[in-house]
């Protein structure tokens, strides 16, 4: 993606208000867009898991459009995180609290900025095929794999950390999560499904495995991967100063499952990243102008439009992130979870 400064809405087929001027003649159109800044170069990181994937190339594209020099890398998650906060890498928006990354938050949280959540209502935890009957909850494990495995994705995610301490909670010691690698769960998950033989993942959720298979995820009465989570976009101090409509943009950032999975969906069935991103972008308008609201004031007052980088924002001013499977009552937990997200939302 690199190097494509002056890719433009008007080539993607977003016709933003005093952006685009457009002309046509003989059914072949020449467009003209006025670009926001002129090849400002931007880093995004991510770590390598499908919604990732999407949402970086979907929002990385849109900040080509507008004329920045983007670098999109990906790294394992500490990295994402510890670049953020070094400011080797400008920005993420791969943050997922308050339970996967927050061993991560705890240790860099203070030393990054919020931009707002971009995603509500995602969930990890134990994924089965839904033939496999008899097999709703984590405390239904008992040998229904002979090996008695779980497949996992790269060792230290939150979701194989979550699984490990899973097993521990429902003692089932016996278990064990193999860790591997997104891409290969999901290869084992579709050669299991294609041959009806039982499996166990780790999975979660926005994810287009759940429109392309039939699967369900595993009940978790002791809240051991924790309740629903969001995805919040971060950026490295100085982030909003420097580059005000980036931030802009990055700040409105904002979608929901379907049109999440659907730009997954079309990866997985081999269209390339960036083409992907220019699809979603064409074919929802509408989603991307509320994402650029704001951008052309930014570009003209040189001041960052509906962010900033005070520390109370997002999960910044929430205090002590919730532990799994500890604390008070379910229900104390649920009320927790609300507040934070309600104030998650206002910063967004």
């Amino acid at each position: 993606m690199k190097g494509k400064i002056l890719k433009t809405l008007a080539s993607t087929g977003i016709l933003t208000a005093g952006l685009v001027l457009s002309g046509c003649a003989d059914d072949q159109s020449e467009e003209v867009t006025e670009t926001l800044v002129d090849g400002d170069e931007i880093e995004l990181t991510y770590v390598n898991w499908d919604t990732e994937l999407a949402s970086t190339h979907v929002v990385g594209q849109v900040l080509e459009d507008v004329g920045y020099d983007v670098t999109l890398t990906s790294v394992e998650s500490p990295i994402m995180w510890q670049s953020i906060a070094s400011g080797e890498s400008d920005a993420m928006v791969a943050g997922w609290l308050p339970y996967t990354h927050a061993g991560e938050f705890e240790q860099y949280g203070d030393d990054i900025v919020s931009l707002g959540v971009n995603y509500e209502d995602a969930l990890i935890g134990l994924v089965v095929p839904e033939y496999m009957e008899g097999l709703d909850s984590i405390e239904d494990l008992e040998d229904q794999i002979e090996d008695k495995t779980i497949v996992g994705i790269e060792r230290g995610a939150g979701t194989v950390e979550a699984a490990e301490r899973a097993l521990e909670d429902y003692g089932k010691e016996d278990w064990e999560v193999i860790a591997s690698s997104s891409g290969a769960m999901v290869t084992e998950l579709r050669q299991a499904i294609n041959n009806e033989e039982d499996i166990i993942v780790t999975g979660w959720t926005p994810h287009w495995k759940f429109i392309e298979f039939d699967l369900k995820m595993l009940d978790d009465p002791k809240n051991s991967f924790g309740e629903s989570e969001y995805i919040e976009t971060f950026a490295r101090e100085g982030f909003t100063e420097d580059h005000p409509v980036a931030a802009t943009i990055l700040g409105n950032f904002y979608w929901e499952q379907e049109e999440f999975e659907s730009v997954m969906l079309d990866i997985n069935e081999g269209v390339e990243e960036d083409q992907a991103a220019k699809n979603f972008i064409q074919d929802n308008p509408e989603l991307v102008e509320s994402w650029l609201e704001g951008a052309e004031e930014a570009a003209e007052t040189g001041q960052a439009v509906g962010v900033s980088e005070e520390k109370d924002q997002g999960s910044q001013g929430q205090g002590d992130l919730p532990t799994p499977g500890e604390g008070g009552e379910e229900g104390d937990q649920e009320d927790d979870q609300d507040g934070e997200e309600a104030d998650d939302q206002e910063a967004a």
